[in-house]
């Protein structure tokens, strides 16, 4: 794959550039402060037992649920004073979503990286505020964009100043309350934008609007759509994962169960290192 320039998440976490693959995982939201802890804790056992960089992730607001009556979690102030007690306590960056440019500076305070939701990929005030803040970026490009059109979004950032900027694929609108990815974007949008490429392969099964009043998926296709990316060569890989899926409070259809993790990173370091030695 195209070389990209590496980004420093922390002193000691780099993503891209050669570097093993990270994984950035995590709930989807926030439901509470003990189960991202033990979510955090038990992701965080299995990736230094693998030797795999850890980027703990879950959002303080989902802003984007299909009902007006979803659960989107406990507001910024508690979601972000919670994700920054995980990093604290367990040593490991934090990402979380921003919907906003207002939002910015004050989660940047308290979390690592900041993502920039697939809806929100274009909307320049939300990128310039994120560059502004200093804190990574990680844009999630929209299911309506082409791969190369993620440059745009990159370099709205990097008129800040800020360079540390990641880019992710989460499947592309295809009919109606479906997604497909096409593989080809990986290399693509590295070549474009010139910067690391995360791929999601949780949202990447997600079913917009499918249930009517809800989201639905088909988590069964996640481990065939990492292992697809791992073999194309992205730089991190984004899974939403939990104890009890079904039971979830948001992208239920979606997360891998947390059980299921360790085994499915393990065949991923074997397809990494089968390619880089090819």
């Amino acid at each position: 794959m195209t070389s990209v320039r590496p980004v420093q998440v922390t002193s000691e976490m780099v993503i891209g550039g050669g570097a093993p693959f990270a994984l950035i995982a995590g709930p989807c939201v926030i439901e509470s402060k003990e189960l991202c802890r033990s979510i955090c804790s038990a992701v965080r056992r299995v990736c230094v037992d693998l030797g795999i960089p850890y980027v703990f992730k879950a959002s303080f607001d989902k802003a984007n649920r299909t009902s007006v009556n979803s659960f989107r979690g406990h507001g910024i102030e508690e979601g972000l004073q919670i994700l920054s007690d995980i990093g604290a306590e367990f040593g490991v960056p934090v990402l979380t979503d921003v919907h906003a440019p207002e939002q910015c500076a004050l989660a940047a305070q308290h979390v690592d990286i900041l993502q920039i939701p697939a809806f929100l990929s274009r909307q320049t005030d939300l990128l310039l505020a994120a560059g502004e803040s200093g804190a990574v970026v990680n844009i999630k490009k929209g299911q309506f964009l082409a791969p190369g059109d993620i440059a745009q979004a990159v370099r709205k950032v990097e008129s800040t100043g800020n360079m540390r900027v990641l880019v992710t694929e989460r499947g592309v609108s295809f009919g109606y309350n479906t997604l497909v990815v096409d593989y080809r974007s990986v290399p693509q949008m590295a070549a474009a934008s010139g910067v690391p490429v995360v791929f999601d392969a949780t949202h990447a099964v997600q079913q917009p609007g499918g249930l009517g009043n809800a989201s639905g998926g088909q988590r069964e296709f996640v481990p065939a759509l990492a292992r697809a990316a791992v073999a194309v060569g992205v730089d991190a890989l984004f899974l939403e994962v939990h104890p009890d899926p079904a039971n979830a409070l948001s992208d239920a259809a979606t997360m891998l169960p947390l059980d299921q993790l360790k085994p499915l990173l393990q065949t991923l370091l074997r397809i990494q290192d089968a390619v880089r030695q090819a």
